[in-house]
């Protein structure tokens, strides 16, 4: 593959966990700090990196079964952080009301960052027959997520601080429309 086309795959591969971290630096309610957009570009860019290579490593043989229930892994994945999301954000008001964005509690940002990469081990998948050196691959696509949910979250803490709840709501509908866009692709095309 030449430098064009992994950069290319790299970014395009990195658009879902940008999405979804502008999401959850929207609903994050305490201040965001630095140290949080890394941790969410680290557990995003490793994800998005052992994905592939566990597709590459399996290939051929394990492409039907993952292409069979992926895309209802990544929708339910998203769906169910992005509905606990919108509802967190409801209950803000709330004395001792739980953080709304998945940064908040490692369980949900863990499952965050593998619904948004589940797809990406079909990739991995198809770079298995590619002629291709796939840890240069795997490094571009990781420090590319990085770079983009880091930044992600930090665009969306501004987009926060300025819009308050609403932006809590929309961020866990952001996720849900992740969801439901992977399973619409999956469905129909």
């Amino acid at each position: 593959m030449s430098p064009i086309s992994i950069a290319v795959l790299a970014v395009g591969m990195s658009i879902d966990s940008l999405l979804a971290s502008v999401g959850g630096g929207a609903s994050l309610r305490r201040q965001c700090r630095l140290c949080d957009a890394i941790l969410v570009g680290i557990v995003f860019a490793v994800v998005q990196m052992i994905t592939p290579l566990l597709g590459w490593a399996a290939g051929a043989a394990a492409s039907s079964y993952v292409a069979s229930f992926d895309h209802w892994l990544a929708f339910g994945l998203l769906t169910l952080v992005g509905g606990r999301m919108v509802l967190l954000a409801f209950r803000a008001e709330e004395e001792g009301a739980p953080e709304a964005s998945f940064i908040g509690t490692p369980v949900t940002l863990l499952l965050t960052a593998v619904g948004t990469s589940i797809d990406a081990m079909a990739v991995g998948v198809s770079l298995a027959f590619v002629k291709a050196n796939i840890v240069v691959i795997v490094a571009a696509i990781g420090a590319t997520t990085f770079l983009m949910s880091a930044g992600g979250v930090m665009m969306g803490r501004l987009i926060g601080n300025r819009f308050g709840r609403s932006a809590e709501v929309v961020g866990g509908l952001v996720l849900i429309g992740l969801g439901c866009l992977i399973l619409r692709e999956h469905l129909i095309g």
